[in-house]
Formats: structure tokens, C-alpha cells, sequence
């Protein structure tokens, strides 16, 4: 289920990175709609024929020495067309002085003029962190999400197949719940997908036959995470006797969440089997795996030079 993008306005963005507003106050609400940043250097030479109006405009001491060149005729009209009505904010690095031009613009257009003390480069790259944090794209999945042994692991499957008890075992093993019921999962990168839980349910667990309990008031701060990289999944499903599992660890399945394919484990569940303890072994054999340590692998290897030694006789 996919979710809408998340909304970020220009006084979040203020707020967060702590910017001290100029001008056109009357613009702090106008939404961010992508985590591109615009340094205006051809525009500050006349060139809008493909200005970026839609992305926040970052002016560096680069841009101002240049436009403190200009006529001042000639400087009133760049900022009038610098600052357009879908311009989210402009922000202007090393803590400089404000051009009087651009102050005149921002307040006839409505366009937020703010200033950071931050090198631009620096700046630069804070803000797009942010922005492609709060705009990525994000989806919920009903499960769990464990960080056990430092590997964000989703425990999947179908109402009442026992996540959420396997959950309740693994944070009195010590290891920390990140969301219970329903992940929150959105995209920061290529391959990154981080979840968290909903604020109503944050560190909350639900037990049939108990209710729901607070995972940190009973197990203290330590048990909990806020949020946490998902590496693996892991599908909990009833046992079918009919069904083949895997019993070697050649076979490898994948999930997709948005644009990400993760590794995926189906784990059969019956009485006797201890899921936790499956689990716990299934985080830590796969970062072996990472670490290039295959004990399946391994074992086809030996496997396929006792067959090879045995043809030579």
C-alpha cells in the first residue's frame, strides 16, 4: 500500500536547520515539492529559459559577487524574475547581506528570503539529506520490524501466525523492537529502505490474551528503536505438508517494497519449532553471507568434490 509523499513546507525546513527568515514571511508555507537544490548562476546572468522555479535557490558568495557587478536597473529585474511564484524559498550562505534588490522582490512576490551561517557546500548537502529523507517515497507493511544482532529484520506472515509473540521473545533475548502491526517504510536511497512505526502505536506490542503492553516501560529505553534499515525478510507461514521448503539455503527468494528487492525467508511454523531462536540464527547467518561466509555454498562444494573423487576410481 503506497502512501502519499510527504509534505514539507518552507517553514519546516527553517525550523530544522535552524535559518534566520529576512523577508516574505508571507511565503513560509509554501511546499517543497522535490529535494533538487538550484544554485542560480546563470540566471544571475539573464539566462531563465530553463530556470528550475520549483526547486529552493541557494545563492553563494559566487552568485552575490557577480550580481553586486550589475547595474542596479539590471538587478531589480533578475530578482523580480527570480523570484516566481512557484520559488519555494531562496537561501543565502555564510550569514551575508542581503542584496536590497532581492528583499524588494521577496516581499512583492511572497517569496521567503533566509540565511544560514553555514558554508554553502556544507548547507547544500544538510539540506538535500533532509529533503530526501521527508520526500521519499513510503509505503506500510502489515509485520514486524526487529533489529536483532544490528540486522533490521521484517517478520511477515498472516493475522495470528504468531509475529508479535516471536516479537515479545526476541526483546526479552535482549534484542529491540522498532514497530509492531504496521511498518511504516520509506526509500532514502537506491537500496535503503528505513521503517519506523506510526506515532499511535510507537513501542507498543499487541498480545492476544494479554492486550496491548508498552514495550519500554516494560523493558526500559534499551529495547526499543525509533527507526531502523530493513536488510531482510522473514514470512512466517503455517506448515503445509505438501509443500517442499528449503532445506539447503540455495534456494534464494526476494520480496520487492517500492523499488527494493530484499532478501526474503520463508519460515514454516508448527509446534516445536522455536521461532525466535530460528530467527536470531537466520540474522546471523546472513551476515555471514555478507561477509562472504556461505555454508550452503560451502557444503555443495565438499559435496561436489566427494562426487568428483569418487568418478576417478
Amino acid at each position: 500500500m503506497k502512501m502519499p509523499l510527504d509534505q514539507v513546507c518552507t517553514k519546516d525546513v527553517m525550523e530544522v536547520l535552524n535559518l534566520k527568515l529576512i523577508s516574505g514571511e508571507e511565503g513560509i508555507g509554501r511546499h517543497i515539492l522535490t529535494s533538487d537544490i538550484s544554485r542560480p548562476g546563470l540566471e544571475m546572468a539573464g539566462y531563465f529559459t530553463h530556470y528550475p522555479a520549483k526547486r529552493v535557490q541557494l545563492l553563494g558568495k559566487t552568485e552575490l559577487s557577480f550580481f553586486e557587478m550589475l547595474s542596479r536597473e539590471v538587478q531589480f529585474d533578475r530578482m523580480n524574475k527570480l523570484c516566481s511564484q512557484e520559488t519555494p524559498a531562496i537561501i543565502i550562505s555564510h550569514d551575508m547581506e542581503v542584496p536590497e534588490a532581492l528583499i524588494v522582490a521577496s516581499e512583492e512576490h511572497h517569496v521567503p528570503i533566509l540565511t544560514t551561517k553555514l558554508p554553502t557546500t556544507r548547507f547544500s548537502s544538510l539540506l538535500t539529506n533532509y529533503l530526501e529523507s521527508r520526500l521519499a517515497p513510503t509505503t506500510a507493511v502489515h509485520g514486524v520490524l526487529m533489529d536483532i544482532y544490528g540486522i533490521g529484520v521484517l517478520i511477515t506472515g498472516k493475522s495470528g501466525v504468531g509475529k508479535s509473540e516471536t516479537a515479545l521473545e526476541l526483546v526479552k533475548k535482549g534484542h529491540r523492537l522498532v514497530a509492531d502491526d504496521c511498518v511504516e517504510i520509506r526509500q532514502e536511497g537506491e537500496s535503503t529502505l528505513i521503517g519506523n512505526a506510526p506515532p499511535l502505536i510507537a513501542h507498543l506490542l499487541e498480545i492476544r490474551g494479554i492486550g496491548i503492553i508498552d514495550i519500554m516501560t516494560l523493558f526500559g529505553a534499551s529495547a526499543v528503536r525509533k527507526h531502523k534499515r530493513i536488510s531482510i525478510v522473514m514470512d512466517l507461514e503455517t506448515w503445509d505438508s505438501d509443500k517442499t521448503y528449503d532445506r539447503l539455503g540455495l534456494d534464494s527468494e526476494t520480496m520487492k517494497i517500492i523499488d527494493t528487492e530484499l532478501p526474503k525467508l520463508t519460515i514454516p511454523v508448527r509446534p516445536g519449532r522455536n521461532l525466535s531462536v530460528i530467527i536470531e540464527v537466520a540474522a546471523m547467518n546472513h551476515r555471514l553471507k555478507n561477509l562472504g561466509v556461505n555454508a550452503a555454498e560451502e557444503f555443495s562444494r565438499r559435496l561436489d568434490n566427494v562426487i568428483e573423487g569418487n568418478d576417478e576410481f
